[in-house]
């Protein structure tokens, strides 16, 4: 099956995209923005290796695509960088879609008149006098 451009494209980005410069043990670079695919998803791209010196600070719109099994490009307006690594990672951030299909628990009536009281008691020096007696019996 011939190797065709969408079978190589890892990731595609909306709007201005951040370039992070990583230094210590394993060097690279990160990019991170919007997803295209869906503009409430952050999308977050990280190179282990070697990034080029003339990359911007900032891309407009940039995709990553693989060119072999440690190479990669990164094609933005401005022009396009080749990137040697050993290693790339792809997070897509899901917690919106996390939290919309898991609803948060409601907490009940009694539990948050308790955590009320305890809580305006812990902000005066009598109040925690009281709380510490309390946990001591």
């Amino acid at each position: 099956m011939p190797d065709t451009q969408a079978d190589r494209l890892i990731a595609v980005f909306r709007g201005t995209v951040i370039c992070v410069r990583e230094t210590g043990v394993s060097p690279g670079i990160t990019l991170r923005g919007v997803s295209a695919a869906n503009v409430q998803e952050r999308l977050i791209v990280t190179f282990l290796g070697d990034a080029p010196q003339d990359l911007p600070e900032r891309l407009a719109a940039p995709s990553v695509q693989a060119v072999d099994a440690q190479c990669y490009r990164i094609d933005s307006p401005p022009g396009q960088w080749l990137i040697r690594a050993r290693a790339l990672h792809v997070h897509r951030d899901v917690g919106a879609e996390f939290f919309r299909a898991v609803p948060p628990r409601v907490v009940p009536p009694r539990k948050r008149l308790f955590w009320t009281v305890v809580l305006a008691m812990a902000r005066s020096r009598a109040g925690l006098w009281l709380l510490r007696a309390l946990r001591r019996r």
